[in-house]
């Protein structure tokens, strides 16, 4: 007989190193993460990064049962959404925690966009209440039918977070929770390369999701008991919510909670606590690995420096290795659908595995990868680029309201088709080359912006860049760059820069044209955002 056609043949599925675990199916998500509560409730929980005010495991078990009996008596019920427009704070953890108890959704917005911008996902999310600080209480007045807590002692016409954190739990009811269906975090996709969508993680999927980072016969495979972690990302982006706030209480670590990013204080605050995780993004790594606030603090409490978000380049995690010698470096790949995390660094397990630059760990326990021809949808093997797929129980229900988009996103076998151009490699490995729709079409040649932005980051004379397609009528598109110098480099050239990466790279990959700005666009992730930048070629404002 011949052979099957290529289609037919078996799928090439990459699964973890580690065994499979067994995962909870019967939790909520709140349940899940105090489920150690009795052992733990004299532990450090919540730190507070400007006051140095500590919240216990067992004060925090004990006020978000508070905030949910506020909560309810302000109409909150299973199936209602709470909208978080809040900076990081102790209240944050609070009412995502209370919502959690109530059966209801939280969806997290940034107190930085603009009412129009509020307004919609309000909408879209059919929110009844909003939490947020006085100061963005002006942003929230005009949603129809929205109820407006304000943290601290309120605000005029608001109700008081204090009021909620002093209300009477005895008589709470927590509200019986399908674990499998009901959706407790609707974060919004970035929408960097569409409109923003809601995506609905149910309480398994959460679950699933921070077990396969935390749980096991390995356990606290990033995170240990004895952790002190700096939650210094915003809260309302997935990658903080899960992997720090929702991961750390699992594991029993103590969160120092930053309000915001500033080098400084940043550095302060892992002297002060002996800060042992730092989870980042790329920007900060940046700004961390330029600037000399590390040389004049002492970091030698930090272990692990974990990078997620956005690829980082191999010159870029040289610079911190050579800062930061004793501790790890290792990268994480998500994405909000994914639930979020799809793979992870195995430095981070106890007998940790020798870190290969540029690489994001391996799949994570209890889920599926596989790599797929963009074009012809055929699986590919090892060391061949293609879009990564995931499936397991981690991912998410869907979009809300947004069958079509749903169904273009997870097929009908259940894998999520992420957009992410990556390969595996023979030892398990994935490497993102880049997204499918960033990808710069030369000639037919593919070329990947975050190579180029890697080397331009690693030049002494940088301290941003962006790279994206230009439409060009003889090769299709060609790479351009959007440079940001340092502030000691005024005077250098287009020309300079145009070498520099000439030199290491093959001909179509070399850049066409520099452009000078002061910033490169980016969303809270940390995500370049790539279509303000090709907006800008459009209309000739370069």
């Amino acid at each position: 007989m011949g052979s099957l056609p290529e289609q037919q043949q078996q799928q090439v599925v990459f699964r973890s190193t580690l065994p499979d675990i067994v995962i909870p199916d019967h939790l909520p998500l709140h349940d899940y993460v105090f489920e150690r509560l009795a052992e733990r409730r004299d532990r450090a929980c919540l730190i507070d990064g400007a006051t140095g005010e500590t919240l216990t495991v067992g004060d925090v078990h004990r006020l978000s049962r508070r905030v949910a009996a506020g909560l309810y008596s302000l109409g909150v019920r299973n199936g209602s959404t709470v909208m978080l427009l809040l900076p990081n704070c102790v209240e944050f953890a609070l009412a995502f925690l209370a919502a959690s108890r109530l059966g209801a959704a939280t969806t997290t917005a940034n107190p930085l966009h603009t009412p129009p911008e509020i307004a919609k996902q309000a909408a879209a999310s059919r929110a009844t209440l909003v939490v947020t600080e006085p100061a963005f209480v002006a942003k929230v007045r005009g949603l129809a039918g929205v109820v407006i807590v304000a943290t601290g002692d309120g605000a005029e016409g608001c109700a008081s977070f204090s009021d909620l954190a002093a209300a009477d739990d005895s008589a709470l009811h927590e509200a019986p929770i399908d674990v499998a269906s009901d959706v407790v975090a609707l974060p919004y996709s970035s929408g960097t390369t569409g409109l923003p969508k809601g995506v609905m993680l149910s309480h398994r999927g959460l679950v699933t999701s921070v077990a396969q980072l935390v749980d096991g016969d390995n356990p606290n495979l990033h995170l240990r008991e004895d952790d002190v972690v700096l939650c210094v990302l915003p809260m309302f982006h997935v990658y903080s919510l899960h992997s720090i706030l929702l991961c750390g209480l699992r594991a029993g670590a103590a969160l120092v909670v930053m309000k915001r990013f500033d080098t400084v204080k940043m550095m302060q605050l892992v002297e002060r606590h002996g800060i042992t995780i730092a989870p980042l993004v790329p920007p900060i790594v940046v700004e961390m690995a330029k600037g000399d606030a590390m040389d004049r603090h002492d970091l030698s409490s930090v272990r692990m420096v974990i990078s997620g978000a956005a690829p980082m380049g191999k010159e870029l995690q040289d610079i911190i290795h050579a800062k930061l010698p004793n501790a790890v470096l290792g990268q994480g790949y998500g994405m909000t659908e994914a639930g979020p995390v799809l793979s992870m660094c195995m430095a981070f397990a106890k007998e940790p595995s020798p870190v290969k630059s540029g690489a994001c760990g391996t799949v994570v326990r209890n889920a599926e990868l596989k790599i797929v021809d963009p074009e012809t949808g055929v699986c590919l093997g090892r060391n061949q680029p293609g879009e990564i797929c995931i499936r397991g129980r981690q991912i998410m229900k869907g979009y809300l309201d947004n069958p079509e988009a749903t169904a273009e996103t997870v097929d009908k076998e259940g894998w999520l088709h992420t957009g992410d151009v990556g390969f595996v490699d023979a030892d398990d490995e994935i490497f993102i080359v880049d997204r499918l729709k960033e990808l710069i079409k030369y000639k037919g040649f593919q070329v990947a912006p975050a190579e180029l932005e890697a080397m331009l980051i690693a030049h002494p004379g940088i301290a941003d860049a962006a790279v994206v397609p230009m439409k060009d009528d003889a090769s299709g598109e060609v790479p351009v760059a959007f440079v940001v110098p340092s502030s000691d480099s005024a005077d250098m050239t287009e020309d300079e820069i145009k070498q520099y990466v000439a030199k290491q790279v093959v001909f179509y990959k070399r850049l066409q044209k520099v452009f000078f700005v002061s910033t490169i666009p980016k969303a809270p992730s940390g995500k370049i955002l790539r279509k303000d930048l090709r907006a800008k070629l459009a209309v000739g404002s370069c």
